[in-house]
């Protein structure tokens, strides 16, 4: 006897499914494992058959077309195959909780490729115009965490249950790859005295910290989210934003760091965003607690972050009302201030910088 896995569409009617089996059965076909799939043109039913050695893929596919089967797939399966699906789809979930630390690179690809028998797995990391689905032997995942997953195989078409199970153990990843950049950035948050004596934590943002974020921008004045957000106001409905925040946080090409306070509030957020070998940082210090010299502290550890980064330069584009900050970044070392209407560009030099610049 030898195993096959044997996929056909049937009209999702009372009676059809009994006679494809039958039809397999009168050829001593024995099914030992089955599924049924509900798509628009029809019932996908997905068997895993023990036949006898003298049939061919030949007969097993005209026994299908005898049991009113159609768009017809069969193959040599292994014995891996008598494993059902849902049991099979929970073990490759558990190998995502045991491999955390390379789930977006190796991981989660091989895993979706076990689970779908996919011939290629692909991480896009930038932004894609293909909507979230599947179309024939082409699925494409969004990554909660950004970007998507590709994922291709000859034949058969992909079907409805795979897609949901593929997008969910996705989903599954992004969710442990959170909990572990969380546990791994705990291990690196500092403490920050301010110089009234007043003790704060200091660490990278991670997803979690959104609903914090947001009660911190919803305390802050008009006129504190015009300098941080350029003219945005919350009435508009922009800062608080949902997708916006996430990226904030967890920026792409840069970090996030926040200032927490007793009670596990957050009180402030500084942001380096990298481009090139330029960085371009923010600062957002709730009202209540500007002029405690937490704005210089962010910048200082944004700026030493430049540095460490290799970055040339640091920009920090300010309101021109904004006396505090620019004298902040004077006290820190900038020397050019190129105004633009209300808003004027600092540029911060990095130690980076200086030999070319002293070699001059």
């Amino acid at each position: 006897m030898a195993l096959w896995r044997v996929r056909a569409t049937v009209d999702d009617r009372p009676g059809y499914l009994s006679v494809l089996t039958a039809s397999l059965a009168l050829r001593s076909v024995n099914i030992l494992a089955v599924q049924v799939h509900t798509t628009e043109e029809g019932a996908v039913d997905d068997f895993l058959v023990d036949a006898p050695d003298t049939m061919t893929e030949a007969d097993l596919m005209a026994a299908v077309v005898k049991g009113r089967g159609r768009d017809a797939f069969v193959a040599r399966a292994e014995a891996e195959g008598l494993v059902d699906q849902p049991t099979r789809a929970l073990a490759l979930a558990g190998r995502l909780v045991h491999e955390p630390d390379a789930l977006a690179e190796t991981v989660l690809p091989e895993t979706l490729a076990a689970l779908l028998d996919a011939t290629d797995v692909r991480w896009r990391p930038e932004a894609t115009t293909d909507l979230p689905g599947f179309h024939g032997g082409r699925m494409v995942l969004a990554d909660p965490a950004g970007g998507s997953y590709e994922v291709l195989r000859a034949l058969p078409a992909f079907t409805p249950a795979e897609y949901a199970r593929a997008q969910a153990l996705v989903e599954v990843a992004a969710t442990l790859q959170r909990q572990d950049r969380a546990r791994r950035q705990h291990r690196e948050q500092i403490g920050m005295l301010l110089p009234d004596g007043t003790e704060l934590v200091l660490r990278p943002a991670v997803q979690d910290d959104v609903p914090a974020v947001r009660e911190m921008i919803e305390d802050c004045s008009p006129a504190t989210l015009r300098h941080r957000f350029r003219g945005v106001t919350r009435r508009e409905g922009a800062v608080a934003d949902e997708a916006r925040l996430r990226r904030l946080l967890e920026p792409s090409n840069g970090v996030t760091l926040l200032a927490v306070a007793p009670g596990s509030r957050v009180v402030a957020m500084a942001t380096l965003l990298v481009e090139g070998d330029l960085g371009e940082a923010t600062v957002l210090v709730e009202d209540g607690w500007q002029r405690r010299g937490l704005g210089t502290a962010l910048m200082r550890r944004l700026h030493a972050h430049a540095e460490g980064s290799g970055l040339a330069a640091l920009t920090v584009h300010v309101a021109a009302d904004n006396v505090a900050m620019l004298r902040t970044l004077r006290r820190l070392g900038a020397d050019r201030f190129e105004r633009d209407g209300a808003q004027v560009s600092v540029t911060l030099a990095t130690a980076a910088e200086t030999p070319a610049t002293s070699g001059q």
